[in-house]
């Protein structure tokens, strides 16, 4: 059973039990999160499609730590001006681990 669910304008693929880095959550590790948009929900042969979203279905979540991701290098340059730039930047995600899906 899996679901489709929306977590800050992104969609993902929550599973019992998976665990998924998404954006930032502005919540502390060990929280409790309970996703309302739920897009789709799949039980075998069975699925369930909304317009836009399910109703009465809903995925229940821990938060976990806050992690960051890969270093992108900005580099900015102007051609025989002597203009150079260099900047570096990490994006903060939360973990997140699905308990159960409802719906």
């Amino acid at each position: 059973m899996y679901a489709l669910v929306e977590i800050l304008g992104k969609q993902y693929k929550a599973e019992e039990g998976a665990v998924l880095i998404v954006d930032r959550l502005p919540l502390e590790a060990g929280a409790s999160y309970v996703i309302d948009k739920v897009l789709a929900v799949v039980d075998g042969e069975n699925a369930k499609f909304g317009t836009p979203c399910v109703e009465n279905a809903k995925v229940l979540a821990t938060v976990g730590e806050e992690v960051k991701g890969d270093k992108v290098k900005v580099f900015k340059f102007r051609r025989r001006k002597g203009y150079r730039r260099t900047q570096g930047h990490r994006e903060k995600y939360t973990k997140i681990t699905i308990n159960k899906i409802e719906g």
